[in-house]
């Protein structure tokens, strides 16, 4: 299956919008639906990029639950937190090791995530890290069509 590029993360700045979800009460297209919108309004920005990303609670890989909720983020990448719009938050995106899964598919197709975490992940020479996890959502992102493109980055380290 799909192969990541290991790479060192630069630190990010980020702002967007933020809401509290579990998988199986997702409201991302709630939060995007609220966040894209205001995205014009952002003047600071580094590219046409947006961030999906996840915040996890230190636990919630060990015993999985998909009623247990985290926080989700709909951001972009801005030069400088100067004239954020009021609704929005900021984020710095600490800077680490990562591995970039390079995904074709549904957005809605978990069956990416299944393969990193339960084939992946434990035959590699890494761990998973206790930062956040994210998706870079490019132009050739199509949400949930078959032939969209993203790149899933999730925070390792070394065994």
């Amino acid at each position: 299956m799909l192969k990541p590029r290991i790479e060192a993360l630069q630190e990010k700045r980020l702002v967007g919008k933020h809401l509290g979800m579990s998988l199986a009460q997702n409201r991302t297209g709630e939060l995007w639906g609220s966040f894209a919108p205001m995205i014009k309004a952002i003047s600071n920005t580094i590219s046409d990029n947006k961030f999906s990303l996840q915040v996890y609670p230190k636990d919630y890989f060990d015993n999985f639950d998909p009623t247990i909720e985290f926080e989700k983020w709909a951001m972009v990448e801005v030069a400088d937190f100067i004239d954020v719009p009021d609704q929005c938050g900021t984020f710095v995106l600490q800077a680490g090791l990562y591995a970039v899964f390079d995904y074709k598919g549904s957005s809605t197709d978990s069956r990416i995530f299944e393969y990193i975490f339960s084939a992946w992940l434990p035959s590699s020479d890494y761990i998973l890290d206790n930062r956040p996890h994210f998706e870079v959502l490019g132009k050739k992102y199509k949400n949930n069509h078959p032939e969209s493109e993203e790149q899933i980055w999730i925070p390792i380290q070394h065994k």
